[in-house]
């Protein structure tokens, strides 16, 4: 088996991975969407493998740094079968259309401005056609069901807990010699303490790990007390100052998790009558998987949802947005609010609108509830800028900003530590770190090595290994 790394290295976005196999099949493990604002989205122009060799693809998740460029794949040649976990396939079937159709939007207006310089017009990656035909091409796979890939290699998925239907992914291969050899890529590592989901499964012993390195040098705040803060910035802010609350928050999980505490809040009579809005049509469609796929939940929120009434999303306060008029007519309310809108690093979408709506008045709080890389909007807020430009003007920011690290989707490098328990370190031959910036995956390493990992590699982007 031989192990190819052709994205997300000493980087958090772009996952993708080759195995090939002892017969020479060719497994990709993801295939993500390059996102930000540096040189990496070129990255999306060309993949540096042919898609017609491409036997079959094993999805760890859904979110667009994982599977955002399968529909590419489909569009230039790959004809194989896409596995995934049921949950993953519903939310890529909403996620990556949403994909196309940002590109196709947002290409507009760069090719308008291309027409007047007399410049050839720029293509999007690929189109809502594209997304169809990849989606033809989904297996559905529950979690524990052994695949036979060929005759010598088979996969199983385990319960990673990062988000509905994330999975991490175990590859036995026999080796001719009457041995296996055993492959896991953790994908992206939820948390032990979700408010929604399970704690990540334990897994078979393995003897190469490709494992995520988001937070390999961070570690998170304690859970306790977060919903204690919110309720106080929304008493704060709508209450006593009659200002709103804008919370970015991503569309899967971080925007179910906030409303599933809102709810808990509601149902205590915590807070009082205060409208709130869910102003994504993403959101919503995610918030409506969630709900179908409830036998996911971990055993908390299924006993919350057997005392009450079944619907931690829906409240009678509670408001979903779909449509972009009523999105506006939010900007000319003046009854104080809490929107919650995508994206979550505030870089795209309706949530930029009602920040610069509510940027500048002081009665306002502007809430931070997850990652945000340094050059986007939620970043430039985070690190305290008086000013920020949105929409080619600049605005002064006298609201008050906020942050709430916990209720990130990541484990910290003691919960993936902790996740890697279940493994006799000394028989893991090697461990190879990938989706992590250099800071944070030094940092892990170290971690690991004194948690007697002896071969930690921090592999770059293209090279090659012989498992």
């Amino acid at each position: 088996m031989k192990l190819k790394i052709l994205g997300a290295a000493h980087t958090v976005t772009g996952s993708k991975h080759l195995v090939t196999t002892r017969i020479g099949n060719k497994i990709l493990l993801d295939c993500g969407l390059y996102q930000g604002k540096s040189e990496l989205p070129s990255l999306n122009l060309n993949f540096t493998f042919d898609p017609k060799t491409i036997d079959a693809v094993i999805l760890s998740h859904a979110h667009v740094d994982h599977s955002g460029l399968l529909p590419k794949l489909a569009k230039e040649g790959f004809k194989g079968q896409v596995y995934a976990t049921p949950a993953t396939y519903d939310l890529c079937e909403v996620m990556l259309m949403d994909s196309a159709h940002i590109q196709e939007h947002d290409l507009m207006h760069v090719n308008k401005r291309r027409v007047k310089r007399h410049e050839e017009e720029i293509e999007p990656l690929y189109s809502a056609e594209d997304v169809t035909q990849i989606l033809s091409q989904f297996v559905k796979v529950p979690y524990h069901q052994v695949v036979e890939l060929d005759d010598n290699t088979s996969f199983t998925f385990t319960d990673a807990g990062h988000i509905l239907g994330s999975a991490a992914v175990h590859i036995d291969e026999k080796d001719g010699k009457g041995g296996v050899v055993k492959l896991t890529f953790t994908g992206d590592v939820g948390r032990p303490f979700d408010k929604i989901l399970p704690a990540p499964e334990v897994f078979r012993q393995a003897d190469y790990i490709i494992s995520e390195s988001t937070y390999g040098d961070r570690l998170h705040p304690n859970y306790g007390n977060t919903e204690e803060m919110l309720f106080d910035i929304i008493q704060k802010t709508c209450v006593e100052q009659k200002g709103n609350v804008v919370i970015p928050a991503f569309s899967l999980d971080r925007t179910q998790e906030l409303i599933y505490a809102l709810d808990r809040m509601k149902n205590a009579g915590k807070i009082p009558h205060i409208k709130v809005f869910i102003d994504s049509p993403l959101s919503v469609h995610t918030t409506e998987i969630m709900r179908k796929h409830a036998e996911l939940f971990n055993a908390e929120i299924l006993d919350y949802m057997k005392r009450t009434d079944g619907e931690p999303f829906i409240f009678n306060d509670i408001h979903y947005v779909v449509e972009v008029n009523d999105s506006k007519e939010l900007s000319a309310s003046k009854e104080p609010c809490v929107i919650i809108s995508a994206s979550g690093m505030a870089e795209a979408g309706r949530i930029k609108h009602h920040i610069k709506n509510n940027i500048t008045d002081k009665r306002n709080t502007i809430l931070l509830v997850g990652y945000c890389t340094p050059d986007s909007l939620g970043g430039r807020l985070k690190a305290g800028n008086k000013s920020v430009k949105i929409f080619g003007d600049f605005y002064d920011v006298q609201a008050r900003i906020e942050s709430l690290e916990s209720y990130s989707a990541h484990a910290d490098y003691e919960e993936m530590v902790s996740y890697l328990k279940c493994q006799q370190a000394d028989k893991v031959k090697t461990v190879f770190l990938v989706h992590g910036d250099e800071e944070a995956m030094l940092h892990y390493k170290i971690i690991l090595e004194r948690a007697g990992f002896k071969d930690v590699k921090m592999p770059v982007l293209e090279e090659e290994f012989q498992l």
